[in-house]
């Protein structure tokens, strides 16, 4: 007989219930507390995510660990429920949108039990219109996860290789449209230059940003990837820019 892999929901149902049938099994009178193995899939997504980033603040685990971490939570939260714990709808209206580039404000969490007031993270929502970008950019000494909250994106990502003062030398990694319930993520260790480009006439994206990591300053790399140099296979040398210069050249579509 073919194996069929079940689906995320039915592994958990099964493996719920296997918790609940060992319990019924050892004579208690009522189920005991459900493992540690199973313990993330009844908590609140953002006392995980706090407890993601602490481990990483503190170098407990690599930043490629945090990525694969945080992205797998991303792709389990209930969308609808993170919108309203974020007040999304609140935080949409205070947007200002720039003609170039994107326009952001700061998520304040609700109370949550378990869930200190003070987290360790930066949270934001970035919100764009069409044409608008994300622009081309890698990063020193921080890591950051983005879920499209809404909306579609031209989504690329690039492997940094080595940095120079004026230059990046990078490989290319993701090339996709991303829509509603895509995640994505950057770091010193994985895909750490990123570029989103809007596709529909709002996009937006909720924000996870850790800066300063390994106690070091955290720094932007503008690229000019229109001007990259080809490199053995497919590496490309970049000219890093200054902000301005790169908000001209990538903040806007030439069509919008």
């Amino acid at each position: 007989m073919d194996f069929v892999k079940p689906t995320r929901r039915e592994f958990c149902a099964t493996l719920l219930g296997s918790v609940l049938t060992y319990s019924l099994l050892s004579g208690c009178s009522k189920p005991q507390a459900v493992s540690t193995a199973v313990e993330p899939l009844v908590r609140h997504w953002a006392i995980e995510l706090n407890e993601y980033c602490s481990d990483l603040k503190l170098g407990r685990i690599p930043q490629y660990v945090w990525q694969e971490s945080v992205e797998r939570l991303f792709s389990r939260v209930d969308l609808e429920e993170l919108l309203k714990f974020i007040d999304f709808e609140t935080l949409e209206n205070g947007l200002k949108y720039p003609d170039l580039g994107v326009a952001t404000e700061s998520v304040t969490f609700p109370p949550l039990e378990g869930l200190p007031k003070d987290v360790v993270f930066i949270k934001k929502i970035f919100g764009m219109r069409k044409g608008r970008a994300i622009i081309p950019h890698g990063h020193s000494n921080m890591a950051s996860a983005h879920l499209v909250l809404g909306g579609q994106f031209k989504l690329r990502h690039y492997e940094k290789l080595a940095l120079e003062k004026r230059q990046m030398t990078i490989r290319p990694t993701i090339d996709m449209t991303a829509a509603a319930g895509t995640a994505s993520s950057i770091s010193d260790e994985a895909n750490n230059v990123h570029w989103f480009v809007a596709e529909s006439d709002r996009a937006f994206t909720f924000d996870v940003i850790m800066l300063d990591l390994a106690g070091k300053r955290y720094d932007i790399h503008n690229l000019d990837l229109d001007r990259a140099e080809p490199l053995e296979g497919d590496a490309l040398r970049v000219p890093v820019i200054g902000v301005n210069a790169a908000l001209k050249r990538y903040g806007k579509s030439a069509m919008h």
